[in-house]
């Protein structure tokens, strides 16, 4: 059974979404990041962390990715072409979405005050709704980010974006706003939420 660290509101959503929707037996402990639990696990004290056969494993997109060839769903085979253009979705959502919420955060509480630039948000929403509207060109025909099966970076897609909204970025593209809700309707993305 995995054990997954990390506090729901944080990046350990995405790896909780991902237990649920694989159907796996897991424990789930809501350690905060920074906490003694955490730096047990992870000496930079960030969540989440997944014990996996007695090893820690870190970062939420590692995770994910673990989870998904272990159990061969939510992903399309390495070495493939699919995977190829799985894989550049995932870090054009790490680069493009998640970087700009995170860079928001440490520059709102993360980051001691004296080193906090609250002006730099503003050229971080703009970034931010660029990026949304280059995912959203993306988005296909299919009801997924790589067409007719989810995969990792849908999961990173909707965190970020469910992120952006508490976070009071905007989220205005009308095709995003509708992928959003579809995947927020899943019944794994609700028992997940639900914690």
């Amino acid at each position: 059974m995995y054990r997954l660290v990390g506090t729901v509101k944080s990046r350990a959503f995405r790896v909780l979404w991902l237990l649920e929707e694989l159907g796996l037996p897991y424990e789930h402990v809501g350690a905060g990041p920074q906490s003694d639990e955490v730096r047990a696990l992870n000496p930079s004290g960030k969540v989440p962390v997944l014990i996996a056969e007695g090893e820690a494993v870190t970062d939420s997109t590692a995770i994910l990715t673990y989870l998904a060839d272990c159990h061969g769903a939510f992903t399309h085979p390495a070495g493939t072409l699919a995977r190829a253009r799985q894989d550049s979705l995932t870090q054009m959502v790490l680069d493009e979405l998640d970087s700009c919420l995170w860079t928001a955060a440490r520059h709102s509480f993360v980051l001691p005050e004296a080193l906090r630039v609250p002006a730099v948000k503003e050229s971080l929403r703009y970034e931010f709704a660029r990026s949304v509207a280059a995912l959203s060109a993306r988005l296909g025909d299919g009801p997924f980010l790589t067409g007719e099966a989810m995969t990792v970076p849908d999961i990173v897609a909707v965190h970020c974006g469910t992120w952006a909204v508490n976070a009071k970025f905007p989220v205005e593209d009308a095709r995003f706003l509708a992928y959003l809700e579809r995947m927020k309707s899943r019944p794994a993305w609700q028992r997940a939420a639900a914690m």
